[in-house]
């Protein structure tokens, strides 16, 4: 699990459950928010076998996150 903090919101790398597998994903929350954090699945077309290995791919997302916009949207760097 990685950690990332921003002006107003903090990503974490994280693995959510689907039908046979993982998928890898980015939990964002605003500072001092209540409540969940809002997961956002990134590498939609990949599913990993262990949850380990999909939040190895979050991390490597994460990685290229720059900011979250307001409305708590990702915003990635650009390859």
């Amino acid at each position: 699990m990685a950690r990332k903090e921003f002006q107003r919101y903090e990503a974490v790398s994280a693995a959510v459950p689907v039908d046979g597998g993982y998928s890898a994903a980015i939990a964002v929350k605003g500072h001092g928010a209540g409540g969940a954090p809002a997961f956002h699945r990134v590498l939609l077309d990949q599913k990993f076998d262990t949850a380990l290995s999909a939040d190895q791919a979050a991390v490597e997302e994460l990685e290229r996150l720059i900011d979250v916009n307001t409305e708590g949207e990702l915003m990635f760097a650009q390859d």
